[in-house]
């Protein structure tokens, strides 16, 4: 009796534990990304004055050429931050269901990739206005012995589409709809990598977007883009489903901008003017081909070394500066790769601005001598350059007093950020005039800018173009 009675105890035990750990099991499958969304709203975007944006690193969509970032979809994105009053700041894709994760963990504020509106990822996300219409083909070499001039000619083989595109779902239908027997294999390629696939004969087959067969054909004419696998449908971005402001903030922009000369310029810029596309992105100073940002990347990779900084963060700065010409001349008489003034460089040993290398090492030279000025007062070497970037565009004594009015009121000088604040206000005169101040007025908004726009463009850099 004992022994029944012990039995059904453990029984009972043993049931609930199980019992208990399903229920766990079931809670921590339910808990994911899309329904744990961050609360991250336009109003909080703009207070922090920056929206994060994800994007295809393609031909059509980001890309960096002579040193310029470019694209349709950063145009566009650049043009909707504007509208917006904040700064853009750019990601890439790795694949799109990774894009989705980065959206609801508060990574990224908006999806910029052309997406179809379906069930599933209504689920994960919120859906603007179309930002176009585009069909999708099947990609292939023409030419060929095996090459599909119909659906059914599929029969066999195996076409590659992108990881968590629709392309999988839309092949699917002509399978079961025409009872054919061919492959489909999804890869974590975005659909101008797979195009490449097909052009170095890697795979045979695979399906994008129409306006990115179209412009790869043009690079690549051996490429056949004219067998249409779906209608042309509507396509747009992707916000997270609790950000409702910025949900209608983009809604409102996109009603303006499809409507504009500007909406058809641009499209005309990238889609149709394909002999522009084709030498942008077939140039050696392409970061889609070339992976290299100017003429001169030895020579800034030399210099950089001489400063310890990334080669990319000083071609980022020479950009900003004079966009890689060396005959550029400001109207204050700056000139040079790195725009020094005439004083600077007598001081720093450049006898010919106009030659690369002499006006490049004297710009060095300066920037060792700001980092030198900094050191003491600002150890952390990240934060350092910042100020030294500050000082470069508008001069340490700046700087200098920013830095003395954030150690007066209790901030922490050493932290760029903190400056910063004040530096933005040096054109205000209760600030200008304090008398911690030595060098007096300075629209000191432009110098903070200066820092992020160069730093932007070094985070695209890195993203865009290798070591």
């Amino acid at each position: 009796m004992r022994m029944r009675l012990l039995t059904r105890v453990i029984i009972f035990l043993l049931s609930t534990v199980a019992l208990l750990s399903c229920k766990k099991q079931h809670v921590e499958k339910q808990v994911d990304f899309w329904e744990n969304t961050v609360e991250l709203d336009l109003d909080e975007i703009k207070k922090r004055g920056f929206i994060r944006a994800i994007v295809d690193n393609t031909s059509t969509s980001y890309y960096i050429y002579r040193g310029r970032r470019m694209g349709y979809e950063y145009e566009m994105l650049r043009n909707l931050s504007k509208d917006l009053g904040v700064n853009l700041k750019i990601f890439v894709a790795s694949d799109i269901d990774e894009a989705f994760r980065k959206l609801n963990e508060g990574k990224v504020d908006i999806i910029a990739i052309n997406l179809e509106k379906t069930a599933d990822r209504t689920d994960l996300a919120s859906f603007t206005k179309a930002t176009n219409e585009i069909r999708t083909v099947l990609v292939q070499r023409n030419g060929e012995e095996g090459t599909v001039q119909d659906l059914k000619d599929l029969e066999g083989r195996t076409v590659h589409v992108r990881e968590g595109a629709v392309y999988k779902k839309q092949l699917q239908m002509w399978k079961d709809s025409l009872q054919l027997d061919f492959r489909i294999k999804e890869m974590p390629y975005d659909s101008e990598g797979l195009v490449n696939l097909v052009v170095q004969k890697d795979i045979d087959f695979t399906v994008v977007d129409e306006d990115v067969a179209s412009v790869n054909s043009n690079y690549y004419p051996q490429l056949d883009v004219s067998l249409e696998i779906s209608p042309a449908s509507k396509v747009g971005w992707a916000v997270r489903s609790n950000s409702t402001k910025l949900l209608a903030g983009v809604n409102k922009w996109l009603t303006t901008f499809n409507k504009s000369s500007y909406q058809a310029i641009l499209y005309d810029k990238y889609f149709v003017n394909k002999t522009n596309s084709y030498f942008r992105s077939n140039s050696p100073f392409s970061s889609i081909s070339g992976n290299r940002i100017s003429a001169y990347d030895e020579m800034i990779k030399k210099a950089a070394e001489g400063i310890g900084w990334d080669w990319r963060l000083l071609a980022a700065l020479i950009f900003k500066e004079s966009r890689f010409d060396t005959e550029a001349i400001s109207y204050a008489g700056a000139s040079g790769l790195l725009q020094l003034m005439p004083v600077t460089l007598e001081r720093f040993g450049v006898s010919d601005p106009n030659d690369p290398f002499e006006s490049l090492m004297g710009g060095v030279n300066y920037l060792k001598y700001l980092d030198k000025y900094w050191q003491k007062r600002v150890p952390e070497v990240n934060e350092r350059i910042k100020f030294i970037l500050a000082s470069y565009n508008v001069g340490h004594g700046h700087v200098d007093d920013a830095w003395r009015l954030a150690l007066k009121d209790g901030y922490n000088p050493s932290e760029w950020d903190n400056v910063a604040i004040f530096l933005k206000q040096k054109s205000n005169p209760e600030i200008y005039r304090d008398p911690v101040v030595k060098s007096g007025y300075a629209k000191g908004h432009l110098a903070v800018n200066y820092v992020e726009d160069v730093y932007g463009l070094f985070e695209s850099y890195k993203v865009l173009v290798e070591p």
